[in-house]
């Protein structure tokens, strides 16, 4: 598919994610959607008259060709769904982008990716645990990915290139422009040795609404997030929500039960939308990075496997290759998903698999 066409399905007015998947599936490439015919068109499910007429103008097609333009001149990453590049953690999410625009380094499909977020009003208290938490996670090559916004964002970001970790940005607008201004130097680093990622093409202004819709790339990108300090409303929360929504963990540190900006931690904690992690060691042990238990449960597999039945030795087998979902590994081994989770929920108490965010399982 060309890169234009890809580009100017973004830019279909009335076409949303969802929808834009929709019309490629039944199309069967950016390219077919466009020389599609108005017959054609209104066959599929969903397409109506007003998207069939956004379709047939030649405005998508003109303004993909100007973004093109920029893109290139900028050297920016166009990522399409269906590309190897594209971050599979979120093309697992429903609503996931079509299309992102990437300005830097870093692979998108890292094996280890969190999300820290938290108010735009940092405490002292918030600035030291993301300095705690980015000092900790260094050596376990983790990417962290972030909102670049006032506060928690930032002072993530800033940890993360004080102490090497790969850092993204998310942005709520185009990569044309930077808000807050007062983070470009933060964020021509981030660029080095990280990056700066959006859905939104040029032209495109911070708009209030735009930073709901990017959260859903933060939350949906990573394998957990993490929730340093937040008021009851606000973005933390909406992500943390989102993050749930996706089945994906979320964490988050407790503060004081008088704390205006430890009071939307307590609630996700206290409303079991969070797991409660007082330290950096917490999330590395619930996430299962630890080396020392990590060999200490591959010792415990090598014992068991000889005790293990025909479809969950096929289960090992599969995992053995690298992670893969549930509905990926009952296409592997052949086996329905329903009798496919009594063997998955074995060997798990077996200590031989364990769990990953979004029914994704590896060899433990």
């Amino acid at each position: 598919m060309s890169t234009l066409h890809k580009i100017a399905l973004t830019f279909i007015k009335s076409v949303g994610p969802v929808s834009a998947k929709n019309l490629l599936a039944y199309c069967g490439s950016a390219e077919a959607i466009f020389s599609a015919t108005r017959k054609q068109l209104l066959q599929i499910p969903g397409i109506g008259e007003k998207t069939v007429e956004a379709i047939l103008k030649t405005d998508a097609l003109k303004r993909a060709g100007e973004e093109l333009l920029f893109v290139e001149k900028h050297g920016i990453d166009v990522l399409f769904f269906s590309d190897e590049q594209y971050p599979k953690r979120l093309k697992n999410c429903f609503d996931s982008p079509i299309l992102l625009y990437f300005n830097g380094e870093a692979d998108l499909n890292r094996q280890r990716i969190i999300s820290i977020v938290g108010t735009r009003n940092a405490t002292e208290y918030g600035r030291n645990l993301c300095k705690q938490l980015c000092q900790v996670l260094a050596p376990y090559n983790v990417l962290i990915v972030s909102g670049l916004a006032y506060g928690i964002d930032v002072a993530t970001h800033k940890e993360c290139i004080a102490n090497d970790i790969t850092t993204v940005g998310v942005l709520g607008h185009g990569l044309d422009r930077l808000y807050p201004q007062v983070h470009k130097p933060v964020s021509q680093k981030m660029v080095l040795n990280g990056g700066l990622l959006s859905e939104f093409p040029t032209l495109t202004n911070p708009d209030r609404q735009n930073f709901p819709q990017r959260n859903r790339i933060i939350a949906g990108i990573a394998d957990a997030t993490i929730v340093v300090e937040a008021s009851i409303k606000g973005g933390a929360l909406i992500t943390a929500e989102i993050a749930n929504s996706y089945n994906k963990d979320v964490y988050a540190f407790p503060g004081r039960t008088n704390d205006v900006f430890s009071e939307g931690c307590n609630f996700l904690i206290k409303t079991n939308r969070a797991g409660l992690i007082n330290n950096a060691n917490d999330l590395i042990y619930y996430l299962g990075w630890d080396d020392e238990v990590k060999e200490k449960k591959k010792h415990s597999q090598t014992t068991l496997q000889i005790n293990l039945t025909t479809n969950e030795q096929k289960v090992v087998e599969a995992l053995q290759k690298g992670q893969l979902a549930i509905d990926e590994l009952a296409v592997e081994i052949n086996v329905q998903q329903s009798k496919l989770a009594i063997v998955i929920l074995t060997l798990e108490m077996q200590g031989i698999i364990v769990s990953l965010p979004g029914k994704v399982y590896k060899l433990a």
